[in-house]
């Protein structure tokens, strides 16, 4: 039974039988029918095209009431019956009257929702046609040389197409994995379980490890801001901080295997917060000690290099945050369809992956002018040379407005190898030439040495 017709309270049995009680006890029926008829009109009148539809579902909710109170109150009974009849009929006939009136009482706001595949179906069960063979073949012939294989996946967002090296394999996502977080932030958004104009107060409990930017600005203690402030800081700088109060306030990593699992997106992971992650993969145990400036890296410095360099192995091998290229695509796809999210948090998402100030010359490299990208990067722990993970997906556009999802992870990358970002570059360039129909020439983005 609705709210608005359960909430009314009944009124007192009447004292004995009589002529006068019978007369009050009609009274009390018509009072009952009254005090019902305004929320059966409103509901009725709140959606008018399907009046003659809710027929069915207000006799159901007037005739459960009038049980409720036939036994204590045979007219009450009486009048329900009459409304149950005569109201929804009435309110069928006027609906070409009230056409033009918007109706807002006894409603509540409507989310939008996005158009949400089935949860029980894994995207990467949608039938796709093949990749286009050179698309595939270009991308099989970037081998860079690194010591550990790169995986990469491009999907074509509008077909579905998908082309990959070593795209069912997991690699470690770093902070590729505060979208994720992010995504969840924004379904409890839609969900109205979170707003981004919500307060949060961030203190020193909440300081992370490496790049926490957002931590300079507390002072004495306290630092007020807000959930959507701290999802703009975890895509755009990648703030692990940011990230690590956002996940709390979700719900946790199993909020985010959650949220991913209930729209079917496979072969991604999502274990613990950054300084948690960051911790087991150098060898530590987080503390809260760890956050004071300077003490982690120091922590670590004194670790047996051995045992460092066997728990960087372990986890490359087997990451804790791992994904796929392939998983990850589809997710990106499905992202860029408004298939996760309502259309005005996927906005908000992809223009502030637009905004990325990291790795401006990894995929962004690689595009012509006119191109554009939103997307996130991930970048791992160095340890004798090497980058144990370089990482960045996300959506590119052509100048016609044609989008593809591109990953590319690269889980052992040397610090001095000229190829460090070429291969994200070259990755990008391949499908400015595909788009080009191979009419042009590829763009080439040279040899750089610039910033990741």
């Amino acid at each position: 039974m609705p709210a608005s017709r359960a909430a009314f309270p009944l009124p007192p049995p009447p004292p004995a039988p009589g002529l006068r009680v019978r007369s009050l006890g009609v009274l009390w029926g018509i009072a009952d029918g009254l005090w019902a008829a305004p929320g059966l009109v409103a509901r009725t009148l709140a959606d008018l095209p399907s009046a003659v539809r809710r027929v069915p579902e207000a006799l159901l909710d007037l005739g459960i009431a009038a049980l409720l109170l036939g036994f204590r109150r045979p007219a009450a009974t009486l009048s329900l019956i009459l409304l149950a009849i005569g109201g929804p009929i009435a309110a069928a006939a006027a609906a070409p009257l009230f056409r033009d009136i918007e109706v807002t009482a006894f409603t509540g706001p409507r989310l939008q929702s996005a158009s949400k595949p089935d949860p029980n179906r894994d995207l990467a069960s949608r039938p796709a046609p093949p990749a286009p063979p050179e698309v595939a073949s270009q991308l099989a012939a970037l081998d860079p040389g690194f010591p550990r294989a790169v995986g990469i996946a491009v999907m074509d967002v509008q077909t579905g197409w998908i082309a990959s090296v070593q795209g069912d394999r997991s690699f470690p996502q770093q902070s590729v994995s505060k979208l994720w977080v992010a995504l969840t932030v924004m379904d409890a958004v839609d969900a109205g379980r979170l707003s981004l104009d919500q307060a949060v107060t961030l203190t020193d409990t909440d300081r992370s490890v490496f790049s926490q930017p957002i931590t300079h600005l507390i002072e004495n203690g306290v630092y007020q801001t807000s959930v959507g402030d701290l999802v703009q800081r975890a895509l755009i700088q990648s703030d692990n901080a940011a990230n690590d109060k956002l996940l709390a306030l979700s719900g946790g990593p199993a909020a985010v295997q959650a949220f991913l699992a209930s729209r079917g997106m496979s072969g991604i992971r999502l274990a613990e917060d950054q300084r948690q992650l960051q911790s087991r993969i150098a060898g530590l145990v987080w503390s809260p000690e760890l956050s004071t400036y300077g003490a982690f890296e120091a922590a670590r410095a004194r670790l047996d290099p051995e045992a460092r360099a066997a728990s960087m192995t372990a986890y490359v091998e087997n990451p804790y945050d791992g994904a796929t290229p392939a998983g990850v695509v589809r997710a990106l796809a499905a992202l860029q369809r408004g298939e996760l999210l309502s259309e005005a948090s996927t906005r908000f998402v992809l223009g502030t992956l637009s905004r990325t100030s990291t790795g401006p010359t990894r995929l962004r490299g690689g595009l012509a002018p006119g191109w554009h990208a939103a997307h996130k990067t991930g970048t791992g722990q160095d340890f004798r040379g090497e980058t144990f993970g370089l990482n960045d997906v996300g959506l590119i556009t052509a100048p016609d407005g044609r989008t593809y999802a591109v990953a590319v992870f690269a889980p052992q990358v040397p610090k001095a190898s000229p190829d460090r970002l070429q291969v994200f570059q070259k990755v990008s360039s391949t499908i400015v030439e595909h788009w080009r129909g191979g009419q042009a020439p590829a763009f080439d983005p040279g040899s750089t040495t610039r910033a990741d």
